[in-house]
């Protein structure tokens, strides 16, 4: 990927930080509204795509909230809440329609480069969790959106979905499924790699190892972005970047910057950073076995982030099964981070956020000591409820990214943990920054969508046509099934993995 050398100190319209799927995705976004705008981009490392958006850093799922139960909670009255699952899975067609939007433009490759169809499975063992799964699936198969949806449990079906899941498994055990064929994986490294492509084409200047330690706003209201050269023969020391708009799109790294820029709208804010480890094989004869990404339903007591899965992906052409998430702990932000990160960002205004987060997780830090000093013989038991026939000498161990859950202020508890993502923008919208973790990627186009309501109110209501003609879902507030038809009628074969269902 050819990048710029920058030139001059004039101001510029916008300044991205990070190389990851959301500043690619909002520079796509800005590049087809405002081409002539003046677009920056600065990344930390020696390619773009190498923390959060790689494809072995994130589950990859294309989260549609089909398969994952902690979108789906049990309330007290044993009734299905479904809304979360509901507003996932419409935030992911936003992101569908638009690659779409790219795909049928010529701005992207053929949508194989990137995606592909993967069913979507939920496997839960047990009377309890079966029962459970079986009102989940009444609740959301009534959704439009989930009509597709199939429930079984008799392991000969099951067997016929997934074989792995039943092959050799104790016959008294209760099982039950659920199975959503129009799944997909998404390799996020490689359509973020496509985006990037697409920018740069466009004049958009792409600069790599250049790290931003300094944001400081002007009495204009534009923002002075201070950029170090890091690349061993760098010829030159740090610069300044006068920017009319900032969007910090740095991962874990977001909320440091976003603290060095001083904006109200950041404080109490923290951030806890949780480590992860996969087991992969790309042993031919399992991976052939096992076509769809498979959620488990988490222990009593763990956090979300815990919840079993037995994935299909497929990266750089290649398929290779996927089970974790096995949780670990480091200090850092990034993976390739430092083991200060923790440390310096806390502040006076977040350490009451920090400790009422603590205090009231106690059952996260359990859950993270238990699986640090957990043996990797009980690890690989985990995968084995999952498949029984698993041997440990197919299978390798791989250091997944850093996700960084949000921690913030809460009137009554202190500080609460969030599990989501969330969008931070200054008043004036000069800044703003994406937090959080899961479900990250999948939601990255609404997630921009909302960056560009907030801090572009004014030309946003001149944009809605465009943007309408690129994600026709947009602003809809129910979803039809007519529409869902019409939809999919419109998506050639090539692209059906991409278009709406």
């Amino acid at each position: 990927m050819a990048t710029k050398k920058t030139t001059g100190q004039n101001t510029i319209d916008v300044a991205l930080i990070g190389g990851g799927i959301m500043s690619a995705t909002l520079g796509a976004l800005l590049k087809l509204l405002e081409p002539t705008w003046t677009i920056k981009v600065f990344e930390r490392l020696d390619a773009v795509a190498q923390e959060s958006s790689n494809p072995w850093n994130n589950a990859g799922t294309g989260h549609a909230a089909l398969c994952e139960l902690n979108y789906t909670p049990e309330k007290a009255d044993g009734t299905v809440e479904i809304s979360k699952a509901v507003a996932i899975n419409e935030q992911f067609e936003v992101s569908r329609e638009f690659w779409h939007h790219l795909l049928t433009g010529g701005h992207l490759p053929e949508p194989a480069s990137f995606i592909s169809h993967t069913p979507h499975m939920t496997f839960v063992r047990g009377a309890a969790n079966v029962d459970y799964l079986k009102r989940r699936f009444t609740a959301l198969s009534a959704h439009p959106l989930f009509s597709e949806l199939e429930f079984t449990d008799d392991p000969a079906v099951i067997a016929q979905w997934a074989p792995l899941l039943v092959l050799d498994r104790d016959g008294d055990e209760a099982v039950a499924a659920t199975r959503a064929t129009s799944g997909t994986d998404v390799d996020f490294g490689a359509l973020t790699s496509q985006l990037f492509d697409f920018l740069t084409a466009h004049d958009v200047e792409l600069n790599l190892q250049h790290e931003v330690n300094r944001l400081k706003k002007r009495k204009d209201g534009t923002w002075d972005v201070t950029v170090k050269d890091v690349s061993w023969n760098a010829k030159q020391g740090p610069r300044t970047v006068n920017a009319r708009f900032v969007f910090v799109g740095a991962g874990g790294g977001a909320l440091p910057l976003l603290q060095k820029a001083g904006i109200k709208e950041a404080k109490g804010y923290g951030g806890f950073p949780i480590s992860g480890e996969f087991l992969r094989t790309d042993n031919p004869e399992i991976v052939a076995q096992h076509q769809a990404k498979v959620y488990g339903k988490a222990d009593v007591g763990s956090p979300p982030m815990s919840v079993p899965h037995l994935d299909t992906r497929v990266v750089d052409g290649k398929t290779y099964l996927m089970f974790g998430p096995y949780a670990g702990f480091s200090p850092k932000y990034l993976k390739k981070g430092s083991l200060l990160d923790l440390f310096t960002s806390l502040r006076t205004h977040n350490i009451g956020s920090m400790l009422g987060a603590g205090l009231k997780n106690i059952d996260l830090t359990q859950y993270l000591v238990g699986q640090l000093v957990a043996s990797p013989e009980a690890k690989f038991t985990a995968l084995q409820a999952f498949m029984p026939t698993a041997h440990p000498k197919d299978w390798e161990k791989i250091t997944a990214g850093q996700r960084v859950q949000v921690i913030k202020k809460d009137p009554v508890k202190g500080g609460v943990l969030e599990f989501g993502t969330e969008v931070i923008a200054a008043a004036d919208g000069s800044i703003a920054g994406l937090l959080g973790a899961s479900p990250g990627a999948s939601t990255a186009v609404p997630a921009m969508i909302d960056v560009l309501e907030r801090c572009f109110p004014q030309q946003f209501a001149t944009w809605r046509p465009a943007l309408g003609a690129m994600i026709p879902s947009l602003g809809q507030a129910t979803w039809e099934a007519t529409e869902l038809d019409s939809l999919s009628a419109s998506a050639g074969p090539s692209e059906e993995a991409v278009g709406a269902r």
